[in-house]
């Protein structure tokens, strides 16, 4: 019997061994952008982080390198040697503010508990983080239109970081329906992770953080059965 069984046949939780002091530093360097910089360099950058993420909550959308070097107490040239553009700015205060979230990885084995997980924990951290998630969204929507009207003058920002998330998330369920059948779910599932629908549910609805997770999850718990009844319906009878 296994060590994580006990007698009435049910499951005990592992605890999860601590990190240590060394892990914790290495998994902040790596969410800061930090590893391989020298403490004056880690120094720079986190307070030219820490300055844009002041100005994007006070100004409501992405400052210009230069109001981030001012306000950061550093020289243009600095900040333009750390983020050369509004669009390497913007990705890595989205990766500080949303690191962790970024590394999710469930352990668990039931999709419809993978789920619930996934919409518990990491969805509700965007509304901490919820100007600068906008702010990204709002550069990424300008940047699109510039470039239609073929007046885009700087580096394109592309958000992306859910693809994989939803990717690690639903991956169960490649052992039991086609590959195409789980990329569509996890394309569909993009539309209701992130912020869009807090954008769209508290913007228009005037709905308060709890009821946009909670209609997000029964969207999401909707989309998982619907892909589940389309696997089962295009797998032929057993003869």
């Amino acid at each position: 019997m296994s060590n994580a069984t006990i007698n009435d046949g049910t499951r005990r939780k592992r605890k999860p061994r601590p990190l240590s002091a060394a892990a914790v530093r290495r998994n902040l360097e790596d969410v800061n952008g930090t590893r391989g910089l020298s403490r004056p360099a880690t120094r720079t950058k986190e307070q030219l982080l820490r300055a844009a993420s002041a100005l994007i909550r006070s100004l409501g959308h992405v400052p210009s390198i230069g109001e981030v070097a001012r306000v950061a107490g550093v020289s243009r040239a600095t900040a333009y040697r750390y983020f050369s553009s509004r669009s390497k700015l913007i990705a890595a205060v989205v990766d500080s503010s949303l690191g962790p979230v970024r590394r999710f990885e469930s352990r668990l084995e039931n999709v419809d508990e993978r789920l619930a997980e996934l919409f518990g924990t990491t969805f509700l951290r965007f509304t901490e983080f919820e100007p600068q998630m906008r702010s990204a969204l709002q550069l990424s929507l300008e940047h699109e239109a510039r470039q239609a009207a073929g007046r885009l003058d700087e580096e394109p920002y592309r958000r992306g970081y859910r693809v994989d998330i939803l990717r690690r998330t639903f991956a169960p369920l490649r052992r039991t329906m086609p590959a195409g059948a789980v990329d569509r779910l996890c394309k569909a599932m993009s539309l209701l992770y992130g912020i869009e629908p807090y954008v769209i549910l508290k913007d228009i609805w005037a709905c308060d953080n709890e009821e946009v997770g909670r209609i997000a999850l029964w969207m999401a718990t909707a989309l998982l059965r619907q892909a589940e009844r389309d696997a089962a319906e295009a797998t032929p009878p057993k003869a």
